[in-house]
């Protein structure tokens, strides 16, 4: 019989096992977290000046890239199907400013500018008081790419424009 009390206890050896394999699962759980390339050979080519607006949107074979390439690149942090699951923000939710507008001249304008935001964060990343939330990918994703991506999650959200 033990007579030491409960707090004293040590677990057993399996059991501190059995928390460190579920801890290092967790610690796993991000994959592999190296930025990947991705083939846009099949897309129109856009040239080395960066586009301010998704010259993809609506198109199809973008569409299928993009959801390729954001799972690979981005839905470890973003989620998957583009639902955050909090660790980034829900890329759903970009256009969300822009649904409300009743100008179409307008709500153009605002799409644009998201469009706009979104590359420049994909491109430059985002560091705030020197901690990298989101790292740089403008070396490891072609303007296709990025722009495939922007398709992808166009289909994705929230709320219709």
């Amino acid at each position: 019989m033990n007579t030491r009390p409960r707090a004293l206890v040590r677990p057993p050896a399996r059991l501190l096992g059995l928390a460190l394999a579920a801890w290092m699962g967790l610690a796993a759980a991000h994959g592999d977290v190296t930025p990947q390339a991705v083939d846009t050979k099949s897309l129109p080519q856009l040239g080395k000046d960066w586009r301010v607006e998704n010259p993809y949107r609506q198109h199809a074979g973008a569409i299928k890239i993009g959801s390729s390439a954001y799972n690979q690149n981005c839905a470890r942090c973003h989620g998957l199907e583009a639902i955050s699951g909090g660790i980034a923000p829900d890329l759903r939710k970009l256009d969300n400013d822009c649904t409300s507008l009743r100008d179409a001249s307008r709500k153009n304008a605002c799409v644009k500018e998201v469009d706009e935001f979104f590359a420049t964060k994909v491109r430059r990343g985002v560091t705030r008081n020197g901690a990298v939330y989101m790292p740089p990918f403008e070396a490891t994703l072609s303007q296709e790419a990025v722009w495939a991506i922007k398709s992808y999650l166009e289909t994705r959200r929230e709320k219709p424009l």
